[in-house]
């Protein structure tokens, strides 16, 4: 028998929970991206080397990184509004200690500590609203919590050249201070504080796996474009070291009662093709935000704030579609959402393949309002596919390994695309467009194998069940019409 879809109507409970979770986030999505306009402004008022500022940055990625795998610990032992608020109290603090930083050890050193809190944030923020769901209306729910992680990249690069140009980089930090002290009041007002569902053992040998792992490899990542290339030791060896304890972990969880994070998850074949495109989606989203910038500036001569600005179009695209990317994932499942989205994304991406010095700059500014609505699109789906079908103790675990493939995905993304422009600048001496043309094919290239992989993602929307005991309605697991 065939479930009808669960309806697309959001409780209010979950708007006002989500407007209370988002208020915060925002802080960490926006400081992701606005601190790399500011990179060169860094090193020369503090008198650091690139290769020294460029910790600003990875500092806080590693920190990011290390932390997201015991979030799921965190709220069994303290209860999501404790770890929350404790959370924004770690971010506003690295924030007001970033912005009063006296030189570039003491910056790296708070920047690490947002990455702490930033990095808790995330997956506790997903946890939390796809656990009050019940497994409905995952879709739109979806479209609402992906509106910070699709605004970020895009209008971070923005709001930091603005204030790079008219005030001084110290105002990049200051800007999270009042989303911070909202959110925290916010919080403390209105969300529940049950006490901890359960009382959970920390896997200890799983975090001293799972953790260093991922920061070697968001580490290794993160110098490719500095030692240009993967062919570095120091870009190679922390990838290759990252990857056999990642490759422990997964080896020993798989086998344990209580492991740190539950990989078995992967055995869904909805989870690990929704989690692949998560992956790819790092060369569509933040590789591309690596080109598109750089493109208006090195070929089109444009400055730093105008090319940012020229960003905002994407972002656009992306409000557009992603309400009724969410009603549709609901209402007919996933596969076709992400496949039209991913197809509308490698088309887009062409016209700047193909540019040339004599293009209309307004072509490429539509080509990228519509590159939006194509990455609103996907990104619902493939979320919302995720957590189709998962018991409430499983979605902590989905919401660690989807953030920790976002995160390497975006990394390797950037990285493989900056290591194909600098060649391709190195081989065509004088003649950046052509250059430029080789990386946006690439971008087109691994897009054309998401939308492949796109094609193996549940047809249908996945139903809901009532829960026997409860009474309360409790997603299914994945049956054979929902694979």
């Amino acid at each position: 028998m065939t479930s009808s879809p669960p309806a697309t109507r959001l409780d209010p409970a979950f708007i006002r929970q989500a407007a209370v979770l988002i208020t915060g986030v925002l802080a960490v999505v926006f400081d992701t991206t606005i601190v790399n306009v500011a990179l060169d402004t860094l090193g020369r008022d503090l008198h650091a080397s690139i290769a020294t500022v460029q910790w600003v940055t990875t500092g806080y990625l590693l920190a990011l990184a290390i932390v997201i795998p015991v979030t799921g610990w965190l709220l069994d032992q303290f209860g999501a509004k404790t770890v929350w608020i404790s959370a924004l109290a770690l971010f506003l603090a690295g924030s007001v200690g970033a912005s009063l930083a006296w030189d570039a050890g003491s910056l790296i050193t708070f920047r690490v500590v947002q990455g702490v809190g930033g990095g808790i944030m995330l997956p506790v923020m997903t946890t939390l609203l796809m656990q009050s769901l019940g497994g409905r209306s995952l879709g739109s729910a979806t479209a609402v919590i992906a509106m910070p992680v699709l605004l970020g990249p895009i209008l971070g690069p923005v709001l930091g050249g603005l204030i790079v140009t008219h005030l001084t980089w110290r105002w990049i930090f200051w800007v999270n201070v009042p989303l911070c002290v909202v959110g925290m009041v916010l919080a403390w007002r209105m969300m529940a504080a049950p006490p901890p569902e359960r009382r959970s053992r920390l896997d200890g040998w799983g975090l001293a796996l799972l953790s260093p792992g991922i920061a070697a490899v968001v580490f290794g990542l993160a110098r490719v474009g500095a030692e240009g290339g993967f062919g570095h030791p120091s870009v190679f060896l922390p990838i290759l070291a990252g990857a056999l304890l990642i490759l422990v972990f997964t080896v020993r969880a798989w086998k344990s009662r209580n492991p740190l994070v539950d990989v078995r998850l992967f055995r869904l074949r909805s989870f690990t093709t929704s989690n692949a495109l998560l992956f790819l989606s790092g060369f569509a989203l933040y590789g591309a935000m690596l080109l598109v910038p750089l493109y208006f500036q090195q070929v089109r001569g444009q400055s730093a704030l105008a090319a940012g600005l020229l960003l905002a179009p994407q972002g656009v695209g992306a409000l557009l579609s992603r309400g009724v990317a969410g009603k549709l994932t609901d209402r007919i499942g996933a596969r076709w959402i992400a496949f039209t989205g991913l197809v509308v994304v490698l088309l887009s991406t062409v016209p700047f393949a193909l540019a040339t010095a004599d293009t209309p700059e307004w072509q490429l500014i539509v080509a990228l309002v519509v590159r939006g609505a194509g990455l609103g699109a996907v990104t619902i789906p493939m979320m919302a596919t995720a957590y189709a079908g998962l018991e409430r103790d499983a979605v902590p675990h989905a919401s660690i390994i989807t953030r920790t493939v976002q995160q390497i995905g975006g990394s390797f993304g950037t990285a493989v695309l900056a290591v194909v422009l600098e060649r391709a600048i190195a081989s065509h001496a004088g003649d950046r467009a052509s250059a430029f043309d080789i990386a946006f094919w690439c971008a087109t290239a691994f897009t054309a194998l998401a939308v492949l992989i796109a094609l193996a993602l549940p047809h249908q929307a996945a139903a809901p069940s009532p829960d026997a005991s409860t009474g309360a309605e409790t997603p299914r697991m994945p049956t054979a019409q929902h694979r």
